[in-house]
């Protein structure tokens, strides 16, 4: 099924590609500013890379996106995010491949992210709610039009290092929290998984400030699933956060001035009050929800009823991704442009999860027959449809 996505995504490239649509100039920027950091030393999303016309904080006509520059220094991205943009063409690409694959090359890294979300995603799910839940969280993934062309689209701005980041945090975290049951040293025992929960930390906030909340949500969760110990929670989660520091602060090339010129100018919190009685915020929500995942339109009602009118489906492997879902929607719904799409991907990615186990319960009742055939004919008929527009595309 994941092969079946990336060759969804390397085919709408293709089909781009076909059609001059790029290479796109948001994508170019970010990918100049990268090399110019990788042979250069140039910093990233600082005032001495941020000095073309193109770099203002003033949207253009011709771009997808745009970049919001205070005082010289991105107030949305760190360095990380344009190092990772660049990267595959450290390489030279255009010595050795065809310019036909130069696109697909350019967009290795968002390629990467998109496959590796997908599998974390059927990974946690198997893990939560058994192998029936990872299939159909994978297949509300691999056949989301959201997320194919938030990989491959033109008008991507490259969320998807973001929202494998986000994800990798919360469900790190617990799993992290989880381990704390067995009576062994709380640091030495989980390096590893603090490196990974740092690393994920890292990738999120890297790649948007604004997701900087998810380090403070994750330690409530922490202590949720391990009560018994805050002690080693507090550790744990006090270790990731200076580990995700130290390697955002080497995305910075280790310049602590320049660190914390960034840090100080970036928009942490970027919610608009006002935008919450908007109909552009809640349009945008619903799109995002029903457009990105046609499925949804019919399991996320039926499984939001029976989350409120079955005991048995609310526990904490539902609870937790159905609590993260409504975080996202907040602070998308308070950000009705840039980083919004960031916040509404975010909250279709746990949706999905959710989704995934309220059904896996649901097969486990008398009616699973009925179930099992009602998924297999909507997540069926979901597959045909988006491969078909694909290949009208």
């Amino acid at each position: 099924m994941l092969l079946v996505y990336l060759l969804q995504c390397v085919w709408l490239l293709h089909v781009q590609t076909m059609r001059a649509l790029l290479p796109d100039s948001d994508q170019g920027l970010r990918m100049y500013h990268g090399l110019e950091e990788w042979k250069k030393g140039v910093v990233a999303g600082t005032p001495s890379a941020l000095r073309s016309e193109a770099a203002t904080g003033v949207p253009s006509g011709g771009r997808a996106g745009h970049l919001r520059v205070r005082d010289g220094y991105d107030e949305d991205r760190s360095p990380l995010y344009y190092l990772t943009a660049a990267a595959p063409l450290l390489v030279r690409p255009d010595l050795w491949l065809p310019q036909s694959l130069l696109p697909v090359v350019a967009a290795s890294p968002y390629l990467f992210f998109g496959v590796m979300l997908g599998a974390s995603l059927w990974y946690v799910a198997r893990r939560l709610y058994g192998n029936a839940g990872g299939y159909i969280a994978l297949a509300l993934y691999c056949f989301s039009p959201a997320m194919i062309v938030n990989v491959a689209g033109v008008q991507s701005v490259g969320e998807m290092g973001a929202l494998w980041g986000a994800f990798g945090t919360v469900f790190t975290a617990i799993a992290v929290a989880h381990t704390l049951y067995a009576p062994r040293e709380v640091v030495l025992w989980n390096w590893r998984r603090i490196l990974l929960l740092g690393l994920s930390l890292a990738l999120a906030i890297g790649n948007q400030f604004s997701l900087a909340p998810l380090a403070v949500v994750i330690l409530p969760l922490m202590l949720w699933v391990a009560p018994v110990r805050p002690r080693a929670v507090a550790t744990i989660w006090a270790t990731a956060i200076a580990v995700a520091a130290l390697l955002l602060f080497s995305a910075y090339l280790f310049e602590p001035a320049l660190f914390w010129q960034g840090l100080w100018h970036a928009r942490w919190v970027d919610v608009e009050p006002l935008a919450f009685g908007t109909s552009i915020s809640h349009g945008s929500a619903l799109r995002t929800i029903f457009a990105g995942s046609p499925p949804l339109i019919l399991t996320l009602p039926l499984a939001l009823i029976t989350y409120f009118a079955w005991k048995r489906a609310r526990y904490f492997g539902n609870t937790a991704p159905l609590l993260m879902a409504i975080l996202f929607l907040i602070l998308g719904l308070g950000a009705p442009g840039f980083p919004g799409q960031g916040f509404h991907l975010g909250m279709l990615i746990f949706v999905f999860v959710f989704v995934s186990g309220v059904f896996a319960d649901l097969l486990e009742t008398r009616q699973t027959l009925f179930v099992r055939a009602a998924l297999l004919g909507l997540l069926g008929a979901s597959a045909a449809w988006n491969l078909l527009q694909l290949w009208r595309a």
